[in-house]
């Protein structure tokens, strides 16, 4: 029988960290799925390493796919293109698939399966088994990803997408020599037409890496400019928020102001909130460009 779920590692110079992500998913008490890992142009052994394990007994399909780096977004892409599972979820090379939770994703989706979902929305947790951000309200059974943030929800949470759904939209965006776009583009979209499924189990330990995005985020404002526009003109278009839009906006203005975009008026999905942010952009855009030297 064909697996049901693939799972997908985006990897760039993280052989030092990926081993315990392999050594999750052998622990897995279900080995119905596939691993998938897009080297997005590492220069140290993560191929000599996966190349390795491919020759091991371990229970599930590993493959593996070599990509010129460009960044997150470009590795997801690729990843879309390459995965043929019902279902598919994203776990980063310094993470750990959480015990059992394969076997949680595939028995909850048995269960929702003929319900119209898009997919599966669970937990995260750091190492010590802390979950990330709040738990789901009791009696919440499905909701959207900006819909759970909107009513007050935290903390990064697992997402699991049938791929069918995930790969009807558009592929993330290019921008050249820019290597960001936020993964909540195609997320966000797809809350537009679909629910998520709730979850209320953790799927994945996170460490988070002082040298990952997160940890770098003003400098990627810096270098990414572009980028985050686009992101933040889908963010104008879709609101979380009326409070959530107005930061969207001044941030739209900061990146148009850093990509020296003179067209970012006539560009904008909401033109006069973008007028009246553009002083409030441009105090963003100077304390972005003090804090993106600082790190």
């Amino acid at each position: 029988m064909e697996p049901v779920l693939t799972v997908f590692t985006p990897a760039y110079n993280r052989a030092h960290t990926i081993g315990r992500t392999y050594e999750s998913l052998k622990g897995q008490g279900c080995k119905d799925f596939v691993w998938l890992i897009i080297d997005d142009g590492s220069t140290d052994h993560t191929e000599d390493l996966v190349r390795k394990w491919q020759r091991e007994d371990c229970g599930f399909e590993i493959r593996y796919v070599y990509k010129e780096n460009g960044g997150m977004h470009t590795a997801h892409n690729t990843a879309y293109e390459n995965i043929d599972t019902e279902l598919n979820t994203c776990i980063d090379s310094d993470d750990c698939m959480a015990d059992g939770a394969v076997e949680k994703i595939l028995r909850k989706w048995e269960e929702v399966r003929d319900c119209g979902y898009a997919g599966i929305i669970g937990l995260d947790a750091d190492m010590d088994g802390r979950i990330i951000g709040n738990v789901f309200p009791g009696g919440m059974s499905e909701t959207t990803l900006a819909g759970y943030y909107a009513s007050g929800g935290s903390g990064d949470k697992k997402l699991v997408y049938r791929t069918d759904i995930i790969q009807r939209y558009p592929p993330y965006p290019v921008f050249e020599e820019e290597k960001y776009v936020a993964l909540g583009y195609k997320y966000r979209l797809i809350d537009q037409d679909y629910k998520l499924a709730v979850l209320n189990e953790t799927l994945v330990n996170v460490d988070y890496q002082a040298d990952g995005s997160s940890a770098t985020m003003w400098r990627q404002y810096v270098k990414n400019p572009r980028g985050f526009a686009f992101w933040r003109k889908v963010c104008m278009q879709y609101p979380e928020s009326g409070k959530r839009l107005i930061i969207d906006c001044i941030h739209y203005v900061s990146d148009s102001i850093m990509s020296q975009n003179k067209k970012f008026i006539a560009e904008s999905p909401r033109k006069l909130l973008t007028v009246i942010s553009i002083p409030f952009g441009a105090v963003l855009y100077c304390i972005t460009i003090y804090r993106g030297r600082e790190v």
